[in-house]
């Protein structure tokens, strides 16, 4: 508890110090559109609500694609009893052999956590899963979710708290998300075969609808004009306040929240599944924190 209680603290200095002065974030339909299931996409003043029921989910996607940069968005997730649902906050760009950065906060029973899944696909290829439960309930508030990706590294943040840092290992021979543009997307389904429990707990549907509501929409990113011109966000010359080293970089304070983060609230890492990977994911062998 002493442990607890300091970090607690310690968020608490950090907000103060660097979110009491966060710009307001963008309308809605300034940085985004509904994809999927358009009556199942709600606009209410500040908040967008996306609604899950036995005839559909619903999704929204961004006007543009970026190539590095910040995406952040508060969200407010499903309460009560979610079992079976997934709410997605991600990046990605298209074809079979995509980039893709996951939040997925998989639902669960009235009164158990929501775990948060985080995966990360280069090439198309995945299976980079970790889970953790939050050190809230993320369905009372919003909480903010964010991702920083820049040339060095891919971070996922809650609350400007990393939990997981996705490095450039390029120099070991291992691919890295630079080349693609990504549009970024929000989606709520039912996966009552896989999502809670491993499927064991369905969707109850005398609780629908279930919605997921978001606000705060913030897109601080390199805005490609094509998929295929990204001169202007990968130049050699270009440099933009993601690269520098004190931003792509984790600080001392930093890596300090990340290790509290995997002590206290990691369940599940796949470099550590020696039944899915007899033989260790190359990235993991080098990986200080994934």
């Amino acid at each position: 508890m002493v442990g607890m209680s300091w970090f607690m603290c310690m968020m608490m200095m950090v907000c103060v110090i660097s979110c009491g002065e966060a710009a307001p974030g963008a309308k809605f339909e300034d940085l985004y559109r509904s994809s999927w299931a358009m009556d199942h996409c709600v606009n209410d003043g500040e908040v967008t609500k996306l609604k899950l029921d036995n005839s559909s989910g619903a999704g929204f996607e961004s006007r543009s694609k970026y190539l590095f940069g910040k995406v952040s968005i508060q969200i407010k997730l499903v309460e009560g009893d979610s079992a079976g649902t997934v709410t997605a906050f991600y990046m990605s760009s298209e074809g079979s052999n995509h980039n893709e950065f996951d939040f997925e906060f998989l639902g669960n029973t009235t009164g158990e956590p929501y775990i948060v899944q985080t995966n990360v696909y280069v090439n198309g290829v995945g299976n980079r899963e970790q889970r953790l439960n939050l050190w809230f309930d993320p369905t009372t508030e919003f909480h903010t979710y964010s991702i920083l990706w820049s040339k060095r590294s891919v971070v996922f943040m809650v609350d400007e708290t990393p939990i997981r840092v996705h490095k450039n290992l390029e120099d070991k021979g291992i691919p890295f998300a630079k080349d693609q543009a990504m549009g970024v997307y929000s989606s709520i389904w039912n996966a009552d075969d896989w999502a809670t429990q491993g499927g064991l707990v369905k969707t109850d549907w005398s609780h629908a609808p279930f919605i997921a509501s978001y606000k705060d929409f913030k897109i601080d990113a390199c805005e490609v004009p094509t998929t295929t011109d990204l001169s202007k966000c990968n130049g050699e010359d270009q440099r933009f306040w993601w690269d520098e080293p004190t931003v792509s970089e984790l600080s001392l304070h930093q890596n300090h929240q990340l290790i509290w983060v995997r002590a206290n609230h990691m369940i599940y890492d796949y470099c550590y599944d020696a039944a899915r990977f007899p033989v260790t994911p190359l990235e993991c062998q080098h990986h200080r924190h994934l």
